[in-house]
């Protein structure tokens, strides 16, 4: 596609498409809190707790990253 091999498209859109997708996420979190009228710390475990899978995602991101994997 476009003189890309497989690999380099889906690589773009594991790096690009899942950003743009967790920021999405974090803006639905943010969205949530706003509306519920959660305050300041029912805003933090919300995103705290909703969140935490995205983290997790990006720490292994990371740790694959540094190891060179």
């Amino acid at each position: 596609m476009f003189g890309f091999t497989e690999e380099q498209v889906a690589d773009f859109g594991i790096t690009f498409g899942l950003a743009g997708f967790i920021g999405f996420m974090l803006f639905i979190i943010w969205n949530l809190a706003r509306q519920s009228k959660a305050g300041k710390m029912g805003t933090f475990v919300l995103f705290f707790v909703l969140a935490f899978g995205m983290l997790g995602f990006i720490a292994k991101s990371l740790i694959q990253w540094m190891l060179g994997i």
